[in-house]
């Protein structure tokens, strides 16, 4: 049975930003206890309403909370599709994506008029598809490495791990020992995709964020501090590698 005070939400919502109109999807949560206005990393602003309020109420807040948005869009990173000449980082270094002409063949690092370059084959709709491939077996086999290097310190046993593409997470741990990371941790610099798999791991030893989980990351990577912060300041720009422009 629907209850009688159930009602249909619109799908979206506009605001005026700078005489420029704004799309705000709107997402019904019936976990939600109150209004909620957020700007994931794909740039398009998202309302969350719980799923027995007000539509006036919603448009209210919404409206009260332009001014906050219109500050977050002007400062937002914008998309880096992996396309000819976008640069991307690799291990905290820039570099530019050239195709080879080539059909075939594997992605490879090299120079290209005097600046690094991620060398890609294949034709222009397969180049980008053929660039994700590659980082994710990268982020992979870094990730590899270091999470045996950590759970051999904590004396735990990592089952597998896996590549995600995740929009607002860097990792995740679940009980049975089997780890997910965020392949996009290849373009940030090393210390901060250890720190990643220190967090990772030690939440083998500890699945909460309590003290005594933090003082086991710190056991795995006594410099954990470092790419914490790193993630904390730069982490949102990493999250748009890859995306559509």
């Amino acid at each position: 049975m629907i209850p009688l005070l159930q009602k249909r939400w619109p799908p979206a919502a506009e605001v005026r930003i700078d005489g420029e109109t704004i799309a705000v999807t709107v997402k019904v949560s019936a976990r939600a206890r109150s209004y909620r206005l957020s700007l994931p990393h794909g740039g398009v602003p998202l309302l969350t309403v719980p799923r027995y309020g007000r539509w006036g109420e919603a448009k209210a807040f919404l409206e009260r909370h332009t001014p906050w948005l219109a500050a977050r869009l002007e400062r937002s990173v914008k998309p880096v599709a992996f396309v000819r000449g976008a640069i991307v980082p690799l291990r905290g270094v820039n570099h530019r994506i050239v195709p080879t002409g080539r059909v075939r063949g594997v992605v490879e690092v090299g120079e290209h008029e005097g600046e690094l370059a991620l060398l890609v084959p294949g034709a222009p709709e397969h180049r980008a598809r053929r660039l994700i491939d590659w980082l994710k077996l990268e982020a992979q086999r870094e990730l590899e490495k270091r999470t045996r290097v950590h759970a051999a310190t904590l004396g735990v046993e990592v089952k597998a791990i896996a590549m995600r593409s995740q929009a607002t997470r860097w990792g995740s741990c679940s009980s049975t020992g089997k780890l997910n990371f965020n392949w996009r941790l290849i373009l940030a610099p090393p210390f901060v995709l250890d720190y990643v798999a220190a967090h990772e791991v030690a939440h083998l030893c500890e699945m909460n964020h309590s003290q005594a989980f933090w003082d086991t990351v710190e056991v795995a990577l006594p410099s954990m501090a470092r790419g914490r912060d790193w993630l904390k300041s730069h982490g949102r720009e990493l999250m748009v590698y890859g995306l559509e422009a």
